[in-house]
């Protein structure tokens, strides 16, 4: 082997080494500056207040500061197109929320594709969906509304916290398994549904545990099912609406994701540091204040319930023919 062909062969080389070499050293240094946390909701409602709680944990076990960047709007897409845009480099975190797996099918066209864009890092918390009336309402219980739905076809009324949310969905789903008719009224989020709620000026509504748990507490509105699969630690003797419709599950849950591309020691540095957030009691008392529950899963487990969601809701976007706003 001439001279020459050995001294191009080693530099080759070296240059398809020095990126991964680079790479790594990356991962190893990480990080060396702040974090930017992308959350698709404004200042002050569950999610935020979900990652204002997470974030100084953060911040004291990755020794950077985590900055929670709100970008609401567009039903989470604004957020997750900016992450989507963001080098892949774990200094851009997204908030994921459910509302991402259903818009998927909800929108004909988006500048990303969530499943493959965003690699998923870990879950966070569930927010429990409840389903609510108003205390004049003739129903105390699911069993009695469907009885009562069914005798008055569209004549009960469900707010949900906007067309395309988890809320609205989780609606159109119980519908389409009791075969009921209802009339979906949307709002511009959970607090203006809940107060047209206690108002009388709509009969029910679907709404996260946290934003109805003390008009509940008060006897403001009446619950008559949480939607989850298991029933709610904070509110053990209500049933949950599988118990009378076999199979029925609906919940807004979160996670956290970031660019696909970022480096795997990265992804797993981040996921064994929230799921170590999640099962400290300091964390767990102040998410346990506002009634939602930590959901453990590795980045692979999280992906694949992403997935499972996005195809869940895409069937029900489809048979009720759900359209954005």
């Amino acid at each position: 082997m001439t001279f020459q062909r050995r001294r191009f062969l080693q530099l080759a080389a070296g240059a398809f080494a020095a990126p991964a070499l680079t790479s790594t050293a990356r991962a190893d240094a990480y990080p060396t500056h702040p974090l930017h946390w992308v959350v698709g909701f404004p200042p002050g409602g569950g999610a935020d207040i979900v990652s204002r709680i997470m974030a100084p944990w953060l911040a004291e076990r990755l020794g950077q500061p985590v900055i929670i960047d709100n970008r609401p709007g567009a039903s989470t897409n604004i957020s997750i197109q900016a992450v989507v845009n963001s080098p892949a480099d774990g200094y851009s975190l997204l908030f994921v929320a459910a509302s991402a797996a259903v818009n998927v099918s909800l929108f004909d066209k988006l500048p990303f594709d969530l499943l493959r864009d965003i690699a998923p890092v870990s879950g966070l918390i569930d927010f429990p969906l409840v389903l609510v009336a108003n205390e004049s309402f003739p129903a105390n219980s699911a069993a009695e509304l469907i009885e009562y739905a069914k005798a008055n076809p569209g004549k009960v009324s469900i707010g949900s916290f906007g067309t395309g949310s988890t809320s609205h969905v989780a609606g159109e789903l119980l519908k389409m398994m009791t075969g009921i008719e209802m009339v979906h009224v949307p709002y511009r989020g959970g607090a203006p549904m809940v107060t047209d709620l206690m108002g009388g000026q709509v009969n029910l509504a679907i709404d996260v545990l946290t934003g109805s748990l003390p008009h509940i507490k008060a006897g403001k509105i009446r619950i008559l099912a949480v939607l989850s699969k298991n029933r709610s630690e904070y509110l053990p003797d209500v049933p949950t609406m599988g118990e009378t419709v076999s199979g029925y599950e609906a919940n807004s849950w979160c996670g956290v994701g970031v660019p696909r591309g970022t480096h795997e020691d990265i992804v797993m540095h981040l996921n064994t540091e929230i799921n170590a957030g999640l099962r400290d009691p300091a964390v767990k008392a102040r998410l346990a204040q506002v009634a939602t529950t930590p959901i453990f899963y590795t980045p692979a487990e999280f992906g694949s319930y992403m997935a499972s969601e996005v195809a869940k809701w895409a069937k029900v976007v489809k048979v009720a023919g759900v359209k954005p706003e």
